[in-house]
């Protein structure tokens, strides 16, 4: 069996930066920022009366691989951090990390952020609701929404699966590392596994459940898309596999084979993406029933969906890997608010969008008035919160 050498053992005593993933995960971080930025002014959305088609294809993009890559990039970390930390103390700094976080959003941030949604349908005299009252009807009531911070309980959930099973079996752990490290010097044949692999956690999942399914028990806010259950964690265990032997000569290594095969990752994930494109154009255009689609189309869409999300999760670290050394002076200086960014930035997003819900502004001007201005405010208030050091701790 492939093992670590001692020496590779000793250097996980102090973590070690990668530049190019940090990168990566500022990037899907931004990516997330955009893609709430624009939802409301898609053609099929609910929201502004305000729309470009544009903005439904940067949707249909976002949405169908960058959280399974953010999976993926979370789990890369894992195993060298329960060697270095222990289970215990592992749990105890992700709670830290992630379950206070997800506390604060779904007990302050979400309601603060919904309250405008609020204000919209229920006008000035037709209730009596005031910002207490409503937070108060939707922790007792609901709907109690946990908005993006979705994606911390179930992180955190799968954090604790990890962190039992080294406490089981360490060995475990390395083992889920062992093909990938084989492979480190054959990108193209872990590709090709990876897409299959892919298929086969997505699409029965997709075919069960469809993808409008969400699972959310016992109405509390612990929300995941049903479809996506085994995806999401079939990729955080893909990423601690890889990150499982030695993330610096392993698969993701600066300068190997995956990083410099870039254009060949993205583009199949343009590839598959067209796929997806030309699905949805027979959705609307030739299928006689447009909530019941055939079964040959809703195995299709479900291939092109994993198909084009293995790709692009591929190539997003590989393109930051591959130029690591470049000047992205912006990604540098986000990278150390990116967490912050995105837990408040839901609040910034709703409020500006519906402060330009009247005026007759074109869609691409909203757009850009609460993107820049989400950024600009949930940036800042991060900087200011972190030079608080218990809170720079957290975030």
């Amino acid at each position: 069996m492939l093992r670590r050498s001692d020496e590779t053992d000793q250097k996980l005593a102090m973590p070690v930066r990668f530049v190019g993933l940090d990168r990566a995960r500022t990037c899907i971080t931004l990516l997330v920022l955009l893609h709430h930025s624009v939802v409301n002014y898609t053609y099929f959305g609910n929201g502004d009366r305000m729309h470009w088609l544009g903005f439904d294809l940067v949707v249909l993009f976002n949405d169908s691989f960058f959280m399974a890559c953010m999976f993926f990039i979370s789990g890369l970390f894992v195993r060298d951090s329960l060697a270095r930390r222990g289970a215990a103390n592992f749990l105890a700094s992700r709670a830290l990390r992630l379950g206070l976080p997800f506390l604060l959003s779904i007990y302050v941030l979400m309601p603060i952020a919904y309250y405008p949604t609020f204000l919209r349908y229920h006008l000035p005299g037709t209730t009596d609701f005031n910002f207490f009252h409503f937070w108060w009807h939707t922790l007792t009531i609901g709907p109690w929404p946990s908005g993006p911070a979705w994606f911390l309980w179930v992180l955190l959930a799968l954090d604790a699966i990890a962190a039992a099973i080294w406490v089981v079996s360490p060995r475990a752990i390395d083992m889920l590392g062992w093909l990938p490290f084989r492979l480190r010097y054959r990108p193209g044949v872990a590709f090709v596994l990876f897409l299959a692999f892919s298929v086969l956690i997505y699409l029965p999942m997709r075919l069960a459940f469809g993808d409008a399914s969400w699972l959310e028990p016992g109405g509390y806010p612990l929300p995941i898309q049903t479809s996506r259950i085994l995806l999401y964690a079939g990729y955080f265990f893909f990423g601690v596999g890889v990150g499982a032997m030695n993330l610096q000569a392993g698969l993701l290594a600066q300068n190997g084979a995956f990083a410099y095969r870039w254009p060949v990752w993205l583009g199949f994930g343009l590839l598959f993406y067209g796929a997806i494109l030309l699905l949805v154009y027979a959705h609307h255009n030739w299928v006689a029933d447009f909530n019941s689609p055939p079964l040959s189309w809703r195995v299709g869409y479900g291939l092109a969906f994993a198909l084009f999300s293995a790709a692009m999760t591929f190539a997003e670290p590989a393109i930051f890997l591959r130029f690591e050394k470049a000047g992205l002076r912006l990604f540098d200086a986000i990278q150390p608010s990116a967490y912050g960014i995105f837990l408040f930035h839901y609040i910034f997003i709703i409020w500006l969008q519906y402060a330009v819900y009247d005026p007759p502004l074109p869609a691409f001007a909203k757009f850009a008035i609460v993107f820049s201005g989400t950024l600009a405010m949930s940036w800042g208030l991060t900087v200011l919160l972190r030079k608080i050091p218990l809170v720079a701790r957290v975030i």
